[in-house]
Formats: structure tokens, C-alpha cells, sequence
């Protein structure tokens, strides 16, 4: 008897591939199930491990049926496993056009908008399945993370702009155009940058042996030429570096906490997986620079799971 192709998906999903192949191959091919005898071939290679091969025959599949959701989404889940990022967001935007949506395609297309700081697309991705399914556990962790990802990109870009000052708070007073009286006069009060320059007052600058108005006044003319001012970061307060809090629990008990537990946003999540990371423990045999060089892996993240190890009392491995 001809297996229907409803009995040769259910084969290759019970794992009875030789089944299913015998299935395929005594299966006629007509105009009406062409595409889906494809699928099918397709969904059978990608059981059987072959992901290169399964993403090809999906992309035959949809040549035939351009509408064919399923192959779509396959093919997109493929792509995303190879970290083709461009081509599965393609495919799961066509998954989920129209008004029946694809809910795992809606999703899946939400945390590679969020990776790529498509945070409004992302969003309205997942508000569109919250909608519908209410309940929807996993599209609300993600919307949580999506949410909380909108101060992550704002604390990316202070710490920018924080990185930025700091350069140039770093460059040396003696790259400016100053007299010699000046310079020498700033070398001798170990005034070496123009940070160092900008928390002095007026006051301390003319309290020094041979330091006059006429060097104070080409000092104020270079600053302000930059838009700065004597004395501006005197009431900049200094960032304090973390504190270690206390261990919370027994060392040994803590190197086996899943990262699954951990608060950590979508993105995070995502770089421990691709590096195989399952366990507190594991994760402190990593150094920062180990992590920071993932794909996808920033300082913003790198911060986040600081914190978390922290709370553990735990760190990253220290080299050197």
C-alpha cells in the first residue's frame, strides 16, 4: 500500500526513516503534492543530520510552492544554525507575513531582530504573539529581555561616550600650543594631561612661583577654543569598580548552578550556548577576552554576567 504523505511525516518524526525513505520513493509526484514530497526529503535530510543538504532541498521546496510556510521556516531554522542571521531573518519575515503567522517564526525572528538591535521590530514581534496567546511563556521572557535590552543599548552608548572623554582627557598638555614659560610651569606642578589641567582651579595655577596672567590667559584661551574650562572635573565623581559581593552559597554548590538560571538577556544567553558554557563552573574557566571575542559579544554583555557571577561570589579566569 502507497504511504500517504500525513503517514510519511509522521514516520520521519518517530524516527522510522527507512520507513519514510521508502515512503518517498514509491510516492508519485504530481503537480498538487510536488512541493510537499520535497519538504519532506528536505525535513528526512535534516533528521538525519544532513543540515546542507536539507537547507538546499527546502529552497527547491519553496521554488515550487513560493506560499510554503513549513519549508520557509526550516529552511530559516537552517540558515539560523549556520549563522546565516541575514537569510533566516529573511525567511522568518515570510513566515510571518500575513494574518496567519508563523508563532515560533514570530519568536525565533524576534531574538535575532533583539541581536541586532532591532529592538522595536523585536518587540512587535512578540506583542504580535502575546496577543494571540496571552499565556505565551516563552514570548513574555523574551519581551522582558527585549525590554531590558533598551537600557542595555543606552548604557552601551554611555559607556561610548565615556570611553570618548576619557581619551581625551588622556592627551598630554604638551601636545597643545603653549609657551615655554607654560609648559614648564605646568611640568613642574605635574600637570601632564588635560585632565589634570581641567581639575585645577585658577587659583592654584597663579599660586605658583612664576605663573602670571599671561599664562593663565593662554591656558584659558586654548581651553576654551575647545569648549572646556579650569576646574570643570573637579566635581566629576570617580566610577567605583565592583565590589566581589559574598559568596551566597558553598563554592562547590555554586559551580554547579546552570546558567540557565542567571538573568541574562536573550543575546547573553545565546553566546554562552554557542560556546557550550551549561554551568557556573565551566563559565569561570573563561577569561573575559575569551568571551568578548564571540560573535555578538559585547562589553554590555560581558558586564551583565559579571554581575551575575558575582552574586556568587565566583569570577572569570584570570590570566596572568
Amino acid at each position: 500500500m502507497t504511504a500517504t504523505l500525513e503517514s510519511i511525516a509522521d514516520q520521519i518524526r518517530g524516527g522510522q526513516f527507512e520507513e519514510a525513505e521508502r515512503g518517498l520513493d514509491t510516492s508519485a509526484a504530481t503537480d498538487e503534492n510536488r512541493a510537499q514530497l520535497t519538504f519532506l526529503r528536505g525535513f528526512l535530510q535534516e533528521s538525519l543530520h544532513d543540515r546542507a543538504g536539507a537547507l538546499a532541498t527546502y529552497q527547491e521546496a519553496m521554488e515550487l510552492d513560493p506560499t510554503h510556510r513549513e519549508a520557509m521556516f526550516r529552511a530559516a531554522l537552517m540558515a539560523d544554525a549556520y549563522g546565516d542571521d541575514q537569510t533566516a531573518i529573511e525567511l522568518y519575515e515570510r513566515c510571518a507575513d500575513g494574518e496567519e503567522a508563523h508563532v515560533h517564526a514570530l519568536i525565533n525572528l524576534a531574538v535575532l531582530y533583539e541581536e541586532h538591535r532591532r529592538l522595536g521590530d523585536a518587540e512587535r514581534c512578540l506583542r504580535h504573539v502575546l496577543t494571540e496567546l496571552p499565556n505565551h511563556g516563552r514570548a513574555r521572557r523574551f519581551l522582558r529581555s527585549v525590554e531590558s535590552s533598551y537600557t542595555m543599548v543606552y548604557d552601551e552608548r554611555q559607556q561610548r561616550e565615556q570611553e570618548q572623554r576619557n581619551a581625551v582627557l588622556d592627551i598630554p598638555v604638551t601636545d597643545f600650543e603653549l609657551s615655554v614659560r607654560s609648559r614648564n610651569c605646568l611640568r613642574q606642578m605635574d600637570i601632564a594631561t588635560l585632565g589634570d589641567l581641567l581639575r585645577t582651579t585658577e587659583a592654584e595655577l597663579l599660586s605658583y612661583k612664576n605663573f602670571g596672567e599671561t599664562s593663565l590667559n593662554e591656558i584659558k584661551a586654548m581651553l576654551s577654543q575647545k569648549g572646556l574650562r579650569l576646574g570643570q572635573e573637579l566635581h566629576t565623581e570617580p566610577v567605583l569598580a565592583a565590589r566581589p559581593a559574598e559568596p551566597s552559597a558553598d563554592a562547590a554548590v555554586a559551580m554547579n548552578v546552570p546558567v540557565g538560571n542567571l538573568e541574562l538577556s536573550v543575546r547573553s544567553r545565546k553566546c554562552l550556548q554557542r560556546l557550550g558554557i551549561s554551568t557556573l563552573g565551566e563559565l569561570t574557566q573563561h577569561t573575559e577576552a575569551e568571551l568578548t571575542a564571540t560573535k555578538n559579544f559585547g562589553q554590555t554583555s560581558l558586564n551583565e554576567i559579571k554581575r551575575q557571577l558575582l552574586a556568587y561570589g565566583l569570577t572569570f579566569r584570570i590570566v596572568g
